[in-house]
């Protein structure tokens, strides 16, 4: 029994000198996403306080700092250049001054941070100023330098937190030739990031040999547009396909989701995105359990979507930048015109209305196109009755796209618009059915707000009279009667259109898989390309006009009558209450 109780003590003895050798590291990681210029808490489009921002984001921040120290890893994951005027003035007008982006990445000391598809919309001229004025690593391993066919920013970084050695490895979605100029990504290729993922997640672990691989993937979770050339959103097949990551923080496709995917190898990844504007952040916590070797003997990950409108504002991060606060709200509080009347997006989606009218006009009257596409950036915005200022015209022009006229048939221009109104608008097989094409699962989805496509697409047009009968299958509603001034239209002649760039460029592929036109012409088409930003001449001619009196074209309409009438009145009440 006295033997017995010896060996029970040994190994006793042995078993807590190992606990005591056994050390316990807790990491934190935050994110943010698609912030697009939330970095103060007031709202110079509505001019009003405003939820979220980085202000708060900071305070949180600030906090976990005091308990974790440097364990505490911020991650920005892009479109951080586009938004709120606060970017656009510091893109466009204050180009003298490092870019306000740049300035509060530093402040709030990111670890790391990635491109988005909105950044590389600002140009090379902003974007390269950008990233030379912003501390830490920018990432993307799957933009290429087209003359070095080597990454054109890092396309990871390497953190060591208590002897761990952290990967994160960014990626960009692929699809940005599909959507813009190329002269905002000349010199650039984009990779399809499942194989880029998959090159460099060997490569890390057999040259870096990380404890923990994290993804920085500013693409969605799954679906979004697919294409021959590209997928637009691929976290969810990269966390399921590409073994070896441990946590994929991601964003673009502005939808909060926390979940785990078993990869093919059978190990958990944990996939998170906060949704946009710094309402949320992503906050993820990572256990290791380290030997007395000093060797990774087990890994705890959980995570939580936070929501920062509860913080206080961080007053020092207000303090520091007053004065480019200052400037930015100067320079939107400027009168430009006067509005007769008020205008609401809304009504855009239920047959011609005053807000894309007023676009669609002035669209045509800088350009002298024949016909012009326009469609609604957003879904329940509007304009006051009143003084126009600067403010105004960033609910009026959401983005900051090129103007393009381009060369189209008759035939393309209906086959365009069939295209447009085959997302937007349901077949009707019944007096009581939805006009809208809407989907419930998508009611909290930021972009689609309730409908089953993304609102942007839903282009319609001026400059020609038509009807839409929602009775029709898919690619025959449209009929296009006539110009509106009279003439004859011709599905056989060639006509101007104005429409934004990201449509010229294909964009949403009404011009590819609806017009028919084949991408690499699309270029060709182009005649006229303006210099400056879409809203930059909107607020141009309307200053020059004083003051202006949106009415509605009433050049097209929803048909029959009988069935779409009633249809429209409940699916506004549907979607926007009485």
């Amino acid at each position: 029994m006295k033997r017995l109780a010896t060996a029970f003590m040994a190994v006793l003895c042995v078993t807590e000198m190992t606990m005591a050798q056994t050390r316990v590291i807790d990491l934190r990681f935050i994110e943010t996403t698609d912030v697009h210029g939330c970095f103060f808490p007031y709202d110079f489009v509505e001019r009003r306080p405003m939820r979220g921002t980085l202000a708060r984001v900071s305070s949180y921040v600030k906090r976990l700092r005091q308990k974790h120290g440097e364990n505490l890893i911020l991650l920005e994951n892009g479109d951080i250049l586009q938004g709120q005027p606060t970017c656009y003035y510091y893109n466009y007008v204050a180009t003298d001054v490092p870019n306000i982006a740049a300035e509060i990445v530093n402040y709030m000391g990111y670890d790391a941070q990635t491109f988005g598809n909105h950044d590389v919309e600002t140009g090379h001229k902003v974007y390269d100023k950008w990233r030379s004025e912003v501390c830490c690593p920018i990432l993307g391993a799957n933009i290429i330098d087209s003359k070095t066919g080597e990454p054109y920013v890092r396309p990871y970084t390497i953190l060591n937190r208590e002897g761990i050695k952290i990967a994160v490895l960014g990626m960009l979605t692929p699809a940005i030739p599909n959507w813009l100029d190329e002269e905002l990504w000349r010199g650039l290729a984009f990779e399809d990031i499942k194989e880029s993922a998959r090159r460099w997640v060997q490569y890390l672990r057999e040259n870096e040999k990380p404890d923990i691989i994290v993804g920085l993937f500013h693409s969605g979770w799954s679906g979004g547009i697919r294409t021959s050339q590209y997928e637009e959103d691929e976290t969810e097949t990269v966390a399921r396909d590409v073994p070896g990551f441990d946590v994929i923080f991601f964003g673009h496709d502005h939808t909060q989701r926390l979940t785990t995917v078993v990869n093919t190898a059978g190990d958990s990844v944990l996939c998170i995105n906060p949704s946009c504007n710094a309402v949320m952040v992503g906050d993820v916590s990572v256990q290791l359990e380290i030997d007395g070797d000093n060797k990774l003997v087990n890994k705890k990950i959980s995570g939580a979507l936070y929501d920062v409108c509860g913080e206080e504002i961080d007053e020092e991060f207000v303090e520091r930048f007053q004065p480019e606060f200052a400037r930015v709200k100067e320079f939107v509080d400027r009168p430009i015109g006067f509005i007769e009347d008020s205008i609401y997006i809304r009504d855009s989606f239920f047959g011609s209305s005053p807000f894309i009218d007023l676009i669609h006009n002035l669209q045509l009257a800088i350009t002298g196109a024949d016909v012009s596409f326009n469609a609604p950036l957003s879904v329940n915005v509007s304009v006051p009755k009143g003084e126009i200022r600067m403010s105004e015209m960033f609910k009026l022009y959401k983005y900051e796209n090129m103007i393009y006229v381009m060369r189209m048939t008759g035939r393309e221009i209906r086959e365009h618009l069939e295209m447009s109104y085959d997302l937007w608008v349901n077949t009707m097989t019944n007096a009581e059915d939805h006009i809208l094409l809407l989907d419930d699962r998508s009611r909290t989805d930021m972009q689609k707000c309730g409908f089953k496509n993304l609102t942007f697409n839903f282009d319609s047009a001026a400059g020609i009279e038509y009807e839409v009968d929602v009775t029709k299958p898919d690619g025959n509603k449209v009929r296009i009667l006539r110009f509106s001034d009279g003439r004859c239209f011709n599905e056989d002649e060639w006509y101007h259109v104005v429409m934004n760039s990201y449509r010229g460029n294909g964009g949403g592929e009404l011009m590819t898989k609806g017009a028919g036109i084949p991408r690499d012409s699309l270029k060709s088409r182009i005649i006229y390309q303006s210099e400056k930003d879409q809203r930059h001449y909107l607020a141009a001619e309307i200053e020059k006009m004083g003051s202006v009196c949106p009415k509605a074209n009433g050049n097209w309409r929803f048909v029959p009558e009988k069935w779409t009438v009633p249809a429209i009145r409940r699916d506004r009440e549907f979607m926007f209450g009485k």
